[in-house]
């Protein structure tokens, strides 16, 4: 009984000291019904270098890769797009043809939309944050995060870094800016144990 005891808070002191919530997300490794879906489309719309993982991680937090999920303002589908955002995107983008409803179209029209993003945040940053920025502004907004990039710069931040944004987000969307920088950080966890 005295080794099993001493197992037993050799285990728990292990538990303790890691990040308990990424040993969740190794299930969605085996989560592939929509891989090739997110493969496809960070290619068409980033190019081959760029780890598409990344989306599937955004979608993880989005929706835990539910096709019928549907949030309290309306977003919808694996990438939570609102039905106006999709709309646009759609007329903007003739090669999705489908409804927002589809994963294949809501995976496309949701990387699509963080491509637009993207190109916005083009000022000379490092590569994770720049991604910070895009998925922040996916979240809360471009407008809320120039606003808090504003504020940054202002206070004497440097306001190309994500860590600036994080300091003054919530001058801009109040307890919001818990959600949206939750949500850079889940996206992150999940990439980091996606195989």
């Amino acid at each position: 009984m005295h080794h099993f005891s001493k197992y037993l808070i050799s285990f728990l002191i292990f538990l303790l000291c890691c990040p308990i919530s990424s040993f969740g997300y190794k299930r969605y490794n085996r989560v592939t019904k929509y891989d090739s879906y997110f493969k496809k489309y960070a290619k068409h719309c980033f190019g081959p270098g760029f780890d598409w993982r990344y989306f599937k991680s955004q979608a993880i937090a989005e929706s835990n890769l539910n096709p019928d999920a549907k949030s309290h303002v309306g977003a919808k589908g694996i990438m939570q797009i609102m039905p106006k955002t999709f709309e646009e995107i759609k007329y903007k983008n003739p090669s999705i043809k489908g409804s927002a409803k589809q994963p294949k179209w809501n995976i496309a029209a949701g990387i699509y939309y963080d491509r637009s993003i993207w190109k916005l945040w083009k000022a000379k940053r490092p590569f994770i944050d720049r991604i910070a920025f895009m998925f922040g502004s996916y979240n809360a907004g471009k407008g809320n995060i120039l606003k808090a990039q504003k504020i940054a710069k202002n206070n004497g931040l440097d306001p190309n870094i994500w860590l600036s944004i994080e300091e003054n987000l919530i001058k801009v969307t109040g307890r919001h800016s818990k959600e949206t920088i939750g949500y850079v950080n889940k996206i992150n966890k999940v990439k980091g144990v996606l195989k």
